[in-house]
């Protein structure tokens, strides 16, 4: 049986991962001699918040039907 809301949480957190790194490495480049980090924290949070609640509602109907 294939739980949906575990696949979109994969993949949320799967993109989640890779614009982390991007930021990371366009921070690193642009930032020249200041080394100051710039993190878009907004589409960040954003994939952090469709990640844990598909995890939480597919544990909570997990735990429910137990």
């Amino acid at each position: 049986e294939i739980n949906e809301k575990n696949i979109i949480g994969f993949i949320s957190f799967g993109i989640m991962v890779m614009f982390a790194i991007t930021d990371l490495v366009t921070s690193f480049i642009y930032s020249g001699d200041d080394a100051y980090l710039l993190i878009n924290d907004t589409i960040y949070n954003s994939f952090v918040f469709v990640t844990l609640g598909c995890f939480g509602i597919s544990t909570f109907e997990k735990i429910k039907t137990k």
